[in-house]
């Protein structure tokens, strides 16, 4: 039997997100990827979208925990 080997890098895939919290959702993928307004809102309405690739898995949970906050779906891979 194989061991398993645990993941040490994850992909946050935003797969959609409420109408109602397009704006907070944007401004959390702006701030954490360093991007303009437009270039977020771009990335953000593309969803399903990997909005962020290969982080550690601290990094992939804080992010993720911030963008369920203000109400986006999103899956680690």
């Amino acid at each position: 039997m194989a061991a398993r080997v645990e993941k040490s890098t994850f992909d946050i895939k935003l797969e959609k997100f409420d109408a109602i919290a397009k704006i907070k959702v944007i401004k959390e993928v702006r701030g954490f990827m360093d991007l303009g307004l437009k270039e977020a809102k771009d990335l953000v309405e593309k969803a399903p979208v990997v909005v962020k690739k290969q982080v550690t898995k601290e990094e992939a949970e804080q992010i993720a925990a911030k963008l369920k906050e203000v109400g986006a779906i999103l899956v680690l891979e």
